[in-house]
């Protein structure tokens, strides 16, 4: 399982021309093959009357569902080169389809992988693209003196605590990174003298959409193993 992983949180649309031929890249996140199949149906509808509709996948923290298609053109001109820059870029769970209207002029096959491969670049620039980080939750119980030294604990190892309950006790829930998680932990039982409760709760991946932490639950796609 990947530390850190780049994903498409918003899809985008962008639109370069070569040689009077229009390439229109259109890119929408994915969880699974279904979704990424219907989301090819729906374009190849919508530009139904382009002169090629060429897609591309990649799903899984791993890559290992992928699938891309020429549409017509050239063989590995331009699926397999799309494919190429999701996996350069180290995108997952992505789709998109290339959507070409031809101009009149011929590109040979070295100009078509650098229109449709372009024309990737340019639609994931229109994305909003998050970074996920591998992290685990969890439930921490200290008494109202030591509220303030886990509060200190957060912000010096940048942990963020993602909520806190007042009753008798404070409950608070954090979110801990593995480079940092041990150290953390050993670093509150020494402030709190061993009587903070720790209870630890789920994996997620986390990602920050400008100032606001979210979190994502980790599904297990077909072939891989948590």
């Amino acid at each position: 399982m990947k530390n850190i992983y780049q994903a498409v949180y918003e899809g985008g649309c962008a639109e370069i021309t070569e040689k009077k031929s229009r390439f229109i890249a259109t890119i929408r996140p994915v969880e699974s093959e279904a979704e990424a199949q219907a989301f090819i149906d729906e374009l190849k509808k919508k530009y139904y009357d382009a002169s090629h509709n060429c897609s591309a996948y990649c799903i899984g923290v791993e890559n290992l569902i992928s699938h891309c298609s020429d549409d017509g053109e050239p063989s590995h001109t331009a699926g397999r080169p799309m494919l190429d820059v999701l996996i350069k870029e180290g995108i997952h769970n992505a789709a998109v389809v290339v959507t070409r209207y031809f101009g009149g002029t011929l590109l040979g096959t070295g100009g078509l992988v650098r229109a449709y491969s372009d024309a990737v670049k340019a639609g994931l620039a229109a994305c909003v693209i998050l970074e996920k980080k591998l992290a685990r939750l969890y439930k921490i119980q200290v008494d109202y003196t030591n509220i303030g030294k886990l509060q200190y604990l957060a912000g010096q190892y940048k942990q963020p605590i993602l909520k806190s309950d007042y009753t008798d006790s404070v409950i608070s829930t954090l979110l801990l990174y593995p480079d940092e998680e041990s150290e953390f932990l050993f670093q509150l039982k020494e402030a709190t003298s061993s009587t903070a409760a720790v209870e630890a709760l789920e994996l997620c991946y986390a990602a920050y959409l400008g100032k606001e932490l979210l979190c994502f639950p980790i599904e297990t796609p077909i072939g891989e193993t948590v």
